[in-house]
């Protein structure tokens, strides 16, 4: 596997990776959301009976059988040579309504009342506990494997690991809705196998290029380290794929032979290894990477972003600082006009008061002159 590998550049392909599996997932799950999600009476609620036909019937059969009860439901085969029916009500029926149906099944094929393997009844309640159950029991799994990681590698490697494991649960779920499979508690169960899964082959992976990288820093240059991760990749690809055959070998007989009830454990499951698998490879080196290039502060296009955020601080500094100048020379300007307009306002002040006293000796002169002409008469 090593040998044939030694062309293949992991690194420089990773966008390919990233078009490829953002295809695969919102192309499913635009299908599922558009056809609607299967849900199982696990999350939704309602009345699940399976009835043993003794042969294989026509699902329309049993359609116009609830139809005629006034039930909404779906209908499936079943266990050996499609013998059973699997009805699915989208509520729950009571005890009058199963025995109704039970009835109505009986006389339409011909069956006993043993026909009826099982009956399971959920409430509406008790599915939304389980989707706020799987929803906390994801989300706290994420969180220890993430603190787990950080304290083991370290923040940079949890992230990466968590975005692919993020990736492997879409394309799972995709899966799910493009091929309307039922979503039951067993689909939960085998999540949280899957997330254990994928995150221990991821971590396999991290440890060889932690070893090759010796343990390389974020304040250490990227240069080569693209080289450095395809090595890795080379390395340890050959245990991830052998480790993921044996486990895909192990489950394809199961699902073909084992019931219904194995089989919706399962079919999660092999979904799950052969996604965590190729998101552990491709998806998982490929983000880490992304991340530490993004992080490393030395590699020329941060330099050069770092550049030009610099230029950019220095041109808003020259401009506050011409700003602060403009303001000044208004100021000064201001305060030129004012001690202008000030010494204006004085010299007129003199002026009036000059004329003022010159008004008052001409005032005097004259009437002095008319004194002196009063007494020369």
């Amino acid at each position: 596997m090593y040998e044939l590998l030694q062309n293949v550049h992991f690194m420089k392909n990773r966008k390919i990776y990233y078009i490829i599996t953002v295809t695969i997932i919102v192309v499913s799950l635009v299908i599922g959301g558009v056809r609607g999600f299967n849900l199982g009476i696990d999350f939704t609620g309602g009345t699940l009976l399976e009835f043993n036909m003794g042969k294989e019937v026509q699902i329309s059969d049993v359609q116009k059988v609830l139809k005629s009860q006034d039930l909404d439901g779906s209908v499936m085969h079943a266990g050996q040579n499609n013998e059973d029916i699997i009805i699915k009500t989208g509520s729950s029926l009571n005890t009058d309504k199963r025995t109704a149906l039970q009835k109505a099944m009986n006389e339409k094929f011909g069956i006993k009342d043993k026909a009826l393997i099982s009956v399971e009844n959920i409430g509406p309640s008790v599915g939304k506990t389980l989707r706020s159950s799987a929803a906390k029991a994801v989300a706290v799994a994420v969180i220890l494997m993430l603190i787990y990681i950080a304290i083991r590698f370290m923040i940079k490697y949890g992230i990466a690991a968590i975005l692919a494991l993020a990736n492997t649960i879409l394309i799972m779920i995709g899966f799910y809705g493009a091929f309307h499979v039922t979503i039951n508690s067993p689909f939960i169960a085998a999540v949280l196998t899957i997330l254990g899964y994928g995150i221990n082959d991821t971590i396999v992976i991290f440890d060889r290029i932690r070893e090759n990288t010796g343990g390389r820093s974020a304040n250490k240059s990227t240069a080569g380290l693209d080289l450095l991760v395809d090595e890795s990749i080379r390395q340890t690809v050959g245990r991830s794929i052998m480790t993921s055959m044996t486990t895909v070998a192990v489950m394809i007989p199961l699902i073909i032979i084992c019931g219904t009830t194995i089989r919706s454990f399962i079919l999660p499951i092999l979904v799950g290894v052969i996604a965590s698998t190729c998101s552990s490879i491709f998806i998982a080196t490929s983000l880490w990477y992304d991340i530490m290039r993004a992080t490393d502060k030395n590699s020329p296009k941060n330099r050069a972003r770092a550049k030009e955020k610099r230029e950019r601080q220095l041109e808003k500094e020259r401009e506050k600082k011409e700003i602060a100048r403009e303001k000044e020379r208004a100021v000064k300007e201001r305060e030129k006009q004012a001690k202008l307009a000030e010494r204006q306002r004085r010299a007129e002040e003199k002026q009036q008061e000059a004329e003022r006293k010159k008004k008052e000796k001409e005032a005097e002169q004259k009437k002095d002159q008319a004194g002196d002409s009063s007494a020369d008469k």
